[in-house]
């Protein structure tokens, strides 16, 4: 069966939240004394083999085109540590899982192998010739 992506164009208004873990941490970096403070740092967490929103084909496509984020309990994992805030960090987090998401579901036309037109072999072969031609006036007749 064939996952066309035209169903998912409005992925975005698939809430995907209830199936959400966040886990917080400290994270490194600058801020100050704030980094030793506040746990900035945030990590989403997404069972892909139990959601309930996901298709079996989805979930198996988004599992081979993003193994290297999905540990081995086959939890999708996204952390995001570029803000000072932990709602923005939050916030980056929900956006990075819509891309990635979308990206692995978009399905690539396949390409149609062209063939050369007429006068483009009419080309290449007259070009070869004139090469041919100067290449033999090059050569040394040592006929006695």
């Amino acid at each position: 069966m064939n996952i066309t992506f035209a169903g998912m164009l409005n992925f975005k208004n698939i809430n995907f939240y209830p199936e959400f873990t966040f886990r917080t941490s400290r994270s490194g970096g600058k801020g100050g004394q704030n980094v030793n403070k506040v746990s900035s740092k945030v990590e989403l967490i997404f069972n892909l083999q139990q959601s309930q929103l996901l298709s079996d084909e989805q979930k198996s496509r988004i599992a081979i085109k993003l193994k290297n984020k999905i540990n081995s309990e086959g939890e999708l994992l996204i952390s995001s540590v570029r803000n000072r805030s932990q709602l923005r960090n939050k916030e980056e987090c929900i956006k990075k899982f819509y891309q990635l998401i979308e990206q692995a579901l978009k399905v690539e036309k396949k390409r149609i192998k062209s063939k050369p037109s007429k006068s483009g072999k009419q080309k290449r072969l007259s070009t070869k010739k004139l090469n041919a031609e100067k290449k033999s006036l090059r050569k040394k007749n040592f006929d006695y």
